[in-house]
């Protein structure tokens, strides 16, 4: 493997907590790559364009090449999942029933293997501290790295800064940034937001509660 060096590989899914993220880490002076990571699921086509639209509007020389790496868990889910094709969670909807199995672990299980292969000294990625499941919580993280260093035999880092935040705070954090080129919507009516799903819901619930305007398009709802 690679000698580690001091830059980092972020993923990045397009949403608001890692575009602001990306900001965020090359503020630490950095060579930041942002790392998307496709999965198969319905909404990443959107996803890929509009953080191609926000790295574009937001270039700085801390910036390397985005990467897209393929990972698919298509074939592990249900027919019907609301990640492949069927009705999508709506506002109200349990967390429970907004979960992707594995996601976590596959994603930084490959961003493992990209970082130590580059010389990438850690990774870092926006979870929040109202995730309320077992793979994003510090202790995950920790073991995560642990094995990704050992089973690679690279020391790596996870690093997930945005734990103690809320989506409001976030916000607010990138209130300078053209957030409307972020994407955060489970069935994308084409480029735009659908503007019902349980994402869109939550976006616009955060962007009244840090008092900015929502510039994002969506197709519906209000």
């Amino acid at each position: 493997m690679n000698t580690s060096t001091d830059g980092v590989a972020v993923l990045t899914s397009g949403g608001v907590e890692s575009a602001v993220l990306l900001h965020h880490i090359a503020d630490e002076g950095v060579p930041v790559t942002p790392v998307y990571v496709r999965q198969g699921f319905r909404w990443e086509r959107t996803e890929v364009h509009w953080l191609e639209q926000f790295l574009e509007r937001t270039t700085r020389p801390e910036f390397q090449p985005h990467e897209v790496l393929v990972l698919p868990l298509a074939d592990l889910y249900p027919e019907g999942h609301f990640g492949l094709s069927g009705p999508v969670p709506v506002a109200g909807t349990p967390d429970e029933d907004c979960y992707l199995p594995g996601r976590n672990v596959t994603i930084l299980a490959k961003a493992g293997v990209f970082a130590t292969t580059r010389g990438l000294s850690s990774i870092v990625l926006g979870s929040l501290g109202s995730n309320p499941f077992s793979d994003a919580t510090p202790s995950f993280f920790e073991l995560m790295a642990k094995v990704i260093s050992i089973g690679l035999d690279c020391p790596v880092e996870i690093r997930a800064p945005f734990l103690a935040l809320t989506k409001q705070e976030v916000l607010l954090l990138g209130r300078n940034l053209p957030l409307e080129t972020t994407f955060s919507c489970m069935e994308p009516a084409g480029l735009a937001h659908c503007g019902v799903c349980a994402k869109c819901h939550e976006r616009r619930v955060a962007f009244r509660g840090a008092g900015l305007a929502d510039r994002t398009e969506y197709a519906a709802g209000s």
